[in-house]
């Protein structure tokens, strides 16, 4: 596949060239993103099909009309209209915007700067002052020319960076192996999860959230994976609805609730269609129904790993 292709050579280019100011992330590539998804990333995009004409509204929800208008962007750039936004794709829509520039380009770039470095700029298209100052710390912080002005290497480290979620809206924090605020994720992988915990809602008290990943990824203790920003690790939810508050509990306690923890995975799946690759959890009833999948040392939270059409590590296709 031609989008696969250019993926994995964007991740070995970043591979190459770490330690270097032009590429300082250096695994960043453009985040796949394609029907299904949720999130930042698909803002940004909205907004990017908008400044290029295309009647989309810019929800975070990659639906049928954004769908029809990125294959509607895509044919019109001699692109392969299969509605799936890999490198090219982002290339073609990520136009430069500096100080002075007006449009839908700068409120996804705007957006971009409030979900990744939670920030709360204005998102109203105009590159002012403040905008400014942003971009240059961003680029400061990602370790490229700081410059001010948003081409593709800026736009490629923006879109790639992780995004953290809004943990007061249903969510708690819980750090069961010491690793902080290790809750940053990809942009869909965020905007996935603040999905299905809003359609979960709050009457069986909050969703605990134990770790995602570190903000740039890598390596995280106490986890095998956890590194792409696309495993999120969630604790089951008990009959006292004190999951935010008592200690973990197996599916096997006494306080287990095995009907609002499957009413949980279901909004999970149901808020990322075709992005949800597997829910490690050893509720043997829940594996019966396929909603789960049995893995050792998952008897006492819920590991969803999420996925993308098309993604430099296999484990995280879909």
């Amino acid at each position: 596949m031609v989008v696969r292709a250019m993926v994995m050579a964007a991740a070995l280019v970043g591979t190459l060239l770490v330690g270097g100011r032009a590429e300082a992330f250096a695994n960043a590539f453009y985040p796949t993103q394609s029907s299904g998804n949720r999130g930042s990333d698909v803002v940004a995009l909205q907004y990017l099909l908008q400044q290029s004409g295309h009647n989309v509204t810019a929800d975070g929800v990659f639906g049928s009309g954004t769908d029809a208008a990125v294959k509607s962007f895509q044919s019109a750039k001699g692109l392969t209209d299969d509605g799936i936004v890999g490198p090219n794709t982002w290339a073609a829509l990520a136009v430069t915007v500096r100080q002075g520039s007006q449009g839908s380009a700068v409120k996804a770039l705007q957006a971009q700067l409030n979900a990744k470095r939670r920030l709360s700029l204005a998102v109203d298209g105009n590159f002012g002052g403040g905008t400014h100052a942003a971009v240059v710390a961003f680029q400061q912080h990602a370790g490229i020319t700081a410059d001010g002005v948003v081409g593709a290497t800026t736009w490629k480290n923006l879109l790639w960076h992780y995004d953290y979620p809004d943990v007061g809206a249903g969510m708690c924090d819980r750090d069961p192996d010491g690793n902080g605020a290790a809750n940053w994720g990809t942009g869909a992988a965020v905007g996935q999860l603040e999905a299905a915990v809003r359609s979960f809602g709050t009457s069986q008290g909050q969703v605990p959230l134990g770790d995602i990943g570190f903000e740039h990824g890598g390596d995280i203790p106490g986890h095998a994976s956890h590194e792409v920003g696309l495993d999120v690790d969630l604790w089951p939810i008990r009959t006292d609805n004190a999951q935010c508050s008592a200690g973990r509990i197996t599916w096997q306690s006494a306080t287990y609730d095995r009907a609002a923890t499957r009413d949980l995975v279901k909004a999970i799946r149901a808020a990322a269609s075709g992005h949800t690759k597997v829910i490690y959890f050893n509720d043997p009833t829940l594996i019966s129904e396929g909603l789960t999948t049995q893995y050792p040392n998952h008897d006492n939270h819920l590991h969803v790993r999420y996925c993308e059409r098309v993604h430099p590590n296999s484990l995280y296709d879909c």
